[in-house]
This record gives C-alpha cells, structure tokens and sequence, in this order.
C-alpha cells in the first residue's frame, strides 16, 4: 500500500501497471525535507518494496538530472533550482564532446542531448546538474541566448528520403535538414557541397531546418575549407554596409588630426615585418642618449582616432575581437580600408600613433618611460630578412638612409644586452620547430617548411616585450583600468606529471617550480636530439594565457605585469588600453571600468581561443588533405607524444602528426608508464619512448575527422641509440577494431525523450553518426522495454560503426 498522495496520480496509473512517485512528487518532496536524498533514501520515504519500482525510481531521478530538474552530487539528490546559472560558451570538439566554458568557474561538461540545442561557439545559460565519478561537472542548458552560427557548408545527404545537409567537425552533430524542392530548385545533388542559411534553430526532439544559399559543387574542397570553417565556428566574416562606409569617410591626417600630438615624422621610425605582411601596426627607433644609455621609441597605429565608442565600426571590432590568420588567409577585425590603409604605418605617408617613449641605462634597464599620442612618417618598410641580413654584414640589404641604419645599429647593440636580461629573469624559450606552408592555384599545399626566426624576429619582439611591459606598469602606477594579459603558475597536478618526467632525465625539479627551474631543464636539453619532444611535455603543462582586470602576471615571460599594447589593429584589448591611456592623459572617464572590463576579458579570451581553434582546424585539414597524395608513402619520424592508445609521431621531413595506435606495435602487450612517458612491452621488453625515431607508412587519412594514421615499420633508435632489430611484426587489424566504435544512445527510462524529429514534419530525418536521431520507433520500444525490464546493470552494446577516436 503506497504511503503517498501524488498530484500526478491519475496521469501515472495511466502509463504504468505500477505507478511510481512522479516527478513533481518528487521535487516537492526532496523540497519538504530540506536536505538531499539518495535514491535508498526516497525509496525509504515512499516505502517500496518490489525491485521493479525500485529500479523505476532509479531511471526516473537519472532522467530528472538529465532534464535539469534535479543535482546529482555523489549518491545525493537535490533540487537543481537551487544552483546557480552561469552564461558561458558552447565548444565542441573533434569527437563531438562539448563543454560550456564559464568564466572564473570550471567548465561544465554536456551531455550529448544538450548538444542538439546548440552550435559550437554559442552562448548559452547553464548550471549544473552533476558530478561523475572522476569528478567531472556535467551542466543543463537552460536557455540560448546567442546562435553564433548563421550559415554553415556541409555536404547533401539522403536518408529514408529525407534530404539534409551534413555539416564537418566541430558541428558535425547538427545536420541541416532541407526540403526536397529547395534540393531540385537549387539543382543540386546527394555529395555536392552547399552553403545553407539556418531558418529554424534544432530543440532537443526537432533538428534544424534551412536553405540553400550557394551551390558550391564546382570548387575543390581546399577552396571550400576556409568559408567552411568560418561559417562553422561562428566567425563574422562579412563587415555590414554601415561598417565600411564608417571606415572610408576617413581622409588622410589633417592638420587637425595632428593637434595636441607630438610631432615625430623627423625620426627615423621604420616598420619591420615579414615579406607577406600587409598590414604595419608597430614601427621601431633607438639612439644612444647623452650621457649614456639608450632612448627607444616603439609607435603604435592610433587605431582608437578612428574606432570610436558605440560607432557601428567599434561594434563589428569589439564583436570579432581578433583578427583571424588562417594559411593564405587573413579574416581581419578591422575593414580594409583602415587595417591596410590609414591604420597602418606605411612608408613615407603620415600616420597618427600612440607611442611608448623608453630610457634605458647602458645595461639595458628601464629607468623611465611615456606615453604619448603623435604623428609619425615612416623612413621604410623593411623585412625581417633584410635587416638579418644588414646585421650579417650585408650593408646593400636595407636603404642608404644614415639615420635608418644608425638607428637600426644602435637597435642591434641593445637587443645583444636585452638577449641577457632575457636569460637573467628566466623567460622560457621552449625549442620548437615553426612551419609554414606553400599553396598551388586551388589553396591546395604544394610544401610544409620549417620557419627561422632570426635576430631580426628576436630584436622586434624586445622592442613590443619592453612597450607591453611599460604599458603594464603604467596603468597600474596611475590605478588604469584594463586589461592585463594574465598568464598563471601551471596547476599542482600539471606540475607533478613533469616532475615526475624532468626525475627521469636526471635533472631536479621542484614541487614549486619558478621559471628559472624550467629554463634550466631547456638548457639542459636543448642539445638533445629528442629536445623538441621533451620541451613539449613542459609546454604541455603550462596554463593557458587570458585577459583579466586583475593583474596577476605573466608566468612564462617572467613578468609580474603583463599587457597587449602594439596590436590594436588586429587584436581590440590592445585598442581599449589605448583609449584607457588616452582617457587619462586627458584626465577624462575611462570608457570601461568594474564589471563591465571583467566581462570584457571574458569575451576577448573567448574569441581568441575561437579565432586559434579555428586557425588550427583549417591547418589540421589541409595537412592531411596533402597527406592523402602520400598514401603507402614510407617516411621517417619522431615520436612527440605517448598515450595509453599509442603513439603520436611528427614526420621529419613533412613536419605532419599522425598516431600509431597501441594494437599497432607488433605481438606485445603495451603499458603506458607516465612517469617516463613510454609505452613498455610487458612480454619482450620493448619500449616505445618521447624523441625515439621511427620508421612509419602512411597507413590512412581521415578527412572529416582530421586524423592520420601510420603503421609502424621499424623502431630506429630509442634514447639516442640506434636499434638494429627487426620491424616488429604488426596485427592484422581494422580501423574499426583499434579505434573502437562510439557507443549508440539508448532511450531513457520512462520513454520521455523523445527522437529529434526534421521541422515541420513529424517524420524523422536523421542522419549519419547520431543513432538518437533515426526514427526507429520500434527500435526505441524495444529499448525502453530492455531498461525496464532489467533488474541489475549490464554493459550496453554498441551497434554503432565503428569511428576513430
């Protein structure tokens, strides 16, 4: 006999032979007790006793998590109104998990029917609604309060029928469905790419509908990637009629433009940067001061005299918050007329800057500085390699200016006692390998190179490292609000992984480390053959940098203060500490300062991340797109990374990752040791290490998800030394068996969650990789009646295909 009296009674018997509480009972009675319940607690409390309801409760308080309406925290249950909602931003990754990033907060993982609300990139509400087993919060989306995604390209699919558009990673899980006649009007055919406009956001029952703007058949996929990849992560990539027509109302600098700033254009200011640049926001002079010491003036366009507050140009700007460089690609954040017009420092046109004005002593230490608005004319546009080569004695290599070169002189002579100072505060210089890449008529790789950055690279970095620095220092002497760029000690648990590594090599390494215990491990190593793969476990465990209005410096560049000040064309917290210093020269109100700057951080680190991942998506792709024409290919590598599942390798003359799975090292049994971070033959001995040359074939290329895979031909060296052994004898497996197959979700406990139907008809639509989808109505039948029949917990199946990890 039930001891309880449900509101939802009549609606229960109606559904199951034996009624359980339901899920208002439930909330209002975990809310009466005023304390969290475990499912023995509440199977107590409603007193009941066949094992069939037991379990029932169980299902129905998991479906209550899943839904948002209860918190899971260990075995306990508690009403989920009572956590806070957080706004944060949706990112999915390669495989199709996502997370909701929140600032100041950890991230909250998602479920995958969270995942149908949403587009990688979006900004939503959430709160949490529990915590698994390894400690992981998992968050409810309560509310989407930004689609960043408008359009996206994908290819036409066919199922059952029904058309739809398959968009790529990261928002593969969202299929585009399309009405047949749009398909035939658009004359358009299953495997053809599209570029679709979204006209009706999914739900978690319903998938997305939309419309073909473009057909795209006739362009090659190396064509199709980056509009692809800017559509899919949400990048703005038009500027609205308003936004150009703000930026060309501009007229070169008047005489009005130039009152009130001082008067720079006598001065040798010169503008170095690479071949290819087409925008010059930072300009460099130095000469020797009277008495001793130097004087170094470091010029920044003035982008904030044109990019004002609240304008529709600022709006764009402050939306993009980064310019996005893709290979042969720039998405900029300011229009062309203003990035590679009146904005950049050209030579022999004037230019309104903001300039950093240092003096340092002969032994290169800061002892003053200013900051000032000017007007400058740049004396030349040089290159990297022009003024590389005049510092190796090649006087012809940059013009026969006798200001230019004294400047550029005194320049090389203080960078010498900069390069010092570096090593004396212990900023870490990892050895890493830089590439670049070279394109045919179709945006196709035609090579992969490595980069080398010569002293000239190394001399301008000083230069903006001492304008930042300054910049830093000014704002918090004079109590500015900004941003500062914050880059924090790496994590306890970071920090014991490498200890653990850096023990093994012989080298100390303490629980604290500072930077000098870093850069002492590079030294140590940086002669290594394996140096690239050890400096990567160390960069591994560093943090990732962001932008705070609190100051809380910079860990790898050994600062205690840290800021961006000599980018505003491409990067706008550069642009809002211009005005900041402009606002308090002039003694005026800071533009943004409290809760409004802490906000902004949040937004700005989020589109960089946004504008890197992109970037490295697009990079990813068209590396192994150029990998499928090395197919069978033999190639030697490098070993840069080791994980339970294998090997990952950097091909030495490609400069291309790929992975050799674990059950792909020959008739052993593999264990991954982390301390040492090796894979280690339990049988034979064999071991698999960081820096271990190998002999690899290009085994597969996965496009879509963006992996490559190699097989394993012969271990070449390990620890330095050459192995003269046989290949080992490799498995006979498939993909589908090393990767394994991704598990297909199984209905809910009660059958109420429903499959994500096609707008606006009932009939289902679903597409390739997402199983809930398919309208298999027997299917979800035969599901829900398995998990209620069911007395204790099996291991669900997969009959899903198998796809790489």
């Amino acid at each position: 006999m039930k001891n309880w009296v449900d509101p939802e009674a009549k609606a229960e018997a109606e559904r199951y032979e034996n009624p359980i509480p339901s899920r208002i009972l439930i909330s209002e009675t975990i809310e009466k007790l005023q304390a969290p319940q475990s499912h023995a607690d509440l199977v107590e409390h409603f007193e009941i006793a066949d094992q069939k309801s037991i379990d029932a409760l169980s299902h129905r308080l998991i479906a209550m998590v899943r839904d948002g309406q209860l918190m899971k925290d260990g075995y306990k249950f508690q009403l989920a109104v009572s956590q806070p909602t957080h706004e944060a931003t949706v990112y999915i990754n390669s495989k199709g998990l996502g997370s909701a990033s929140i600032a100041d907060h950890e991230d909250l993982l998602l479920p995958e029917r969270e995942l149908r609300l949403v587009f990688n990139g979006d900004r939503v509400k959430v709160r949490q609604t529990s915590v698994d087993r390894k400690g992981k919060a998992w968050g409810f989306i309560t509310e989407v309060v930004q689609h960043r995604v408008k359009q996206i390209i994908g290819k036409v699919a066919v199922h059952d029928g029904e058309y739809f558009i398959q968009p790529g990673n990261p928002n593969a899980h969202q299929p585009i469905t399309l009405e047949k006649e749009l398909i035939e009007h658009a004359q358009v055919k299953v495997g053809d790419s599209v570029r679709v406009a979204i006209d009706d956001y999914p739900t978690r029952e319903e998938l997305a509908t939309g419309h073909i703007v473009q057909s795209m058949a006739d362009k090659a996929d190396t064509e199709i990637i980056i509009p692809q990849t800017i559509l899919e992560f949400g990048l703005p990539y038009e500027f609205p009629e308003e936004v150009i027509r703000d930026a060309e109302h501009f007229k070169e600098p008047s005489a009005q433009d130039r009152e009130g700033r001082i008067d720079l254009r006598d001065l040798a200011l010169v503008t170095i940067d690479g071949e290819d640049a087409r925008d010059f926001d930072d300009a460099v002079y130095a000469e020797k001061r009277p008495g001793g010491g130097y004087r170094v003036v470091v010029a920044i366009a003035d982008v904030s005299h044109y990019v004002r507050n609240d304008q529709p140009l600022d709006d764009e700007a402050k939306e993009r918050g980064t310019s996005v460089y893709f290979p042969h690609f720039v998405l900029p954040m300011l229009p062309e007329a203003l990035s590679n017009g009146l904005c950049s420092l050209n030579p022999h046109v004037d230019r309104l800057c903001m300039v950093c004005d240092l003096k340092l002593s002969r032994a290169g230490r800061v002892t003053g500085f200013e900051f000032y608005p000017s007007v400058m004319h740049s004396k030349a546009r040089l290159t990297y390699t022009q003024v590389a080569q005049y510092f190796d004695g090649d006087s012809k290599a940059v013009p026969e200016d006798r200001d230019v070169r004294k400047s550029l002189n005194t320049l090389f002579q203080l960078y010498q006692i900069l390069k010092g100072l570096r090593t004396e505060r212990h900023a870490m210089e990892f050895e890493t390998v830089e590439t670049y890449m070279t394109f045919d008529e179709l945006g196709g790789i035609n090579e992969i190179l490595p980069r080398t950055r010569n002293d000239a690279h190394k001399l301008i970095e000083e230069c903006m490292l001492l304008a930042n620095v300054a910049a830093a220092e000014y704002a918090l002497e004079n109590d500015i609000p900004m941003l500062y760029r914050v880059h924090e000690p790496p994590e306890f648990s970071r920090i014991q992984k490498v200890r653990e590594y850096v023990k093994l090599l012989g080298l100390p390494f303490p629980e604290q480390p500072t930077q000098k215990d870093y850069q002492a491990v590079i030294d140590a190593t940086k002669d290594r053959i394996d140096a690239p793969s050890i400096h990567a476990v160390l960069l591994r465990s560093m943090m990732q940098a962001y932008y705070g209005a609190n100051n809380a410096g910079h860990f790898g560049l050994a600062y205690e203060a840290y800021t961006h000040f000599t980018s505003p064309i491409r990067r706008y917290p550069d642009l809002l500490l211009h005005r900041a210093i402009k606002a308090h020269l002039k003694q005026k109100p800071f533009a943004l300062s409290g809760a409004a700057l802490d906000d902004a951080g949040e937004h700005f680190s989020q589109t960089e991340r946004r504008a890197d991942e992109a970037s490295r998506s697009v990079t990813t792709w068209l590396k192994c797109h150029y990998m499928q024409q090395h197919l069978g290919e033999e190639f030697v590598g490098v070993i840069s990374a080791v994980a339970e599942f294998g090997l990952f390798v950097t091909l030495k003359d490609l400069y291309v990752d790929g992975m050799v799975h674990v059950s792909q090292l020959g008739d052993d049994y593999f264990v991954y040791d982390q301390a040492s971070q090796s894979l280690i033959g339990q049988a034979r001995g064999q071991t698999f290490s960081l820096g271990d040359e190998v002999k690899i074939k290009v085994a597969a290329v996965n496009l879509e998800d963006r992996k490559i895979d190699f097989e394993l031909l012969q271990q070449l060296t390990h620890a330095g030394r050459v192995i003269r052994s046989r290949a080992p004898r490799v498995a006979k497996t498939t993909t589908e068996e090393v990767f394994g197959s991704r598990a297909k979700a199984v209905a809910n406990e009660e059958g109420e969650q429903p499959v994500r139907k096609k707008k606006p008809k009932a009939k289902s639509a679903a597409p390739a990789k997402k199983s809930d989808k398919k309208s298999s109505a027997k299917a979800d039948a035969k599901a829900i009646d398995k998990l209620k029949k069911k007395s204790k917990p099996k291991k669900k199946k997969s009959n899903a295909k198998a796809k790489t990890e």
